[in-house]
């Protein structure tokens, strides 16, 4: 089959700012999205650890002069990039989180593809559970946007827990617009009575083996997700699983939060499915037992 001319010609760069993203499954998500579409894409990871204002603005900056379509920006720099964009879209204005950077003339302007992504995802959970009150653990980048995306799913409440007791409470006054939006002074406290769970946080992300939540408040009547996906099953999944509780894992929201950037940056409308293809083949070479030990190339 021949592919469409207007398409075919088209090229693409773009790519992830954060630390660490070695295990990121964006670059062949992304890449094969614009393979199935006859155009070509280019995803660079630009690993940079501890950068401050000024290193990224100087690294914003290279995006905008380089030639990048656009930039996906994730931990531990969602929160630290929104003061160094031109323009914001409403729903990351609102959180004031921003995990896709998109280059229109001189202007970079920052939205949030975890929002719409993690909406997509955990709308059958929500529906299923009779939209009942939800734990959210984390109140940092990623926690903000799932936090946005319940309550704008209609669940009843959401429970916010932070380690850090004032980032939690400042993102529930950024959500003062919508109804049951709480602050939890545990862990036990945001799951009484709850029936969904998401982890928003690192904890269990590789090389970190840890669980946000202690096992015993895990049960069959919740649901719970978690939004890392490198593993793919968390320590807290794992978990829960063996609880009996309906699980989420981190790959539904990758692909659409990805499907929705990569449509941001191009102005084509990629295939969820090319992109699950991708993601689980990149998952699959990951699990594969090593067969002889790594070699210098």
């Amino acid at each position: 089959m021949s592919r469409r001319p207007a398409i075919d010609q088209q090229r693409f760069l773009t790519g992830l700012i954060g630390a660490p993203i070695k295990h990121s499954a964006s670059p062949a998500m992304h890449e094969q999205a614009a393979d199935a579409l006859g155009a070509r894409c280019h995803y660079q990871l630009i690993e940079v650890a501890g950068a401050d204002r000024v290193q990224l603005h100087s690294l914003l900056d290279g995006v905008r002069r380089l030639g990048f379509a656009g930039v996906n920006v994730t931990f531990p720099y969602k929160e630290a990039v929104v003061d160094l964009l031109d323009e914001l879209s409403p729903p990351a204005a609102e959180m004031g989180a921003v995990n896709t950077v998109v280059v229109r003339g001189q202007k970079l302007v920052g939205h949030n593809t975890d929002t719409t992504g993690f909406e997509r995802a955990a709308s059958p959970l929500v529906a299923e559970s009779g939209h009942g009150a939800v734990a959210v653990i984390g109140a940092g980048g990623v926690g903000k946007a799932i936090a946005f995306a319940l309550a704008r799913l209609g669940v009843s409440e959401v429970r916010i827990f932070d380690a850090d007791r004032a980032k939690a409470a400042s993102l529930a006054s950024l959500m003062h617009a919508y109804r049951g939006i709480s602050v939890a002074g545990s862990v036990a406290d945001a799951l009484r009575g709850a029936v969904g769970l998401v982890n928003g946080t690192p904890v269990g992300m590789l090389p970190n083996t840890g669980m946000p939540v202690p096992e015993a408040l895990l049960h069959d009547e919740l649901w719970v997700a978690d939004a890392v996906y490198s593993p793919l099953w968390t320590p807290l999944l794992q978990a829960a699983k063996a609880k009996g509780a309906r699980i989420m894992t981190g790959r539904e929201l990758a692909i659409y939060q990805a499907a929705d950037a990569f449509e941001l940056f191009t102005g084509l409308k990629p295939s969820s499915s090319d992109m699950g293809r991708a993601f689980d083949a990149v998952m699959e070479r990951r699990s594969a037992p090593r067969m002889q030990p790594d070699t210098a190339v």
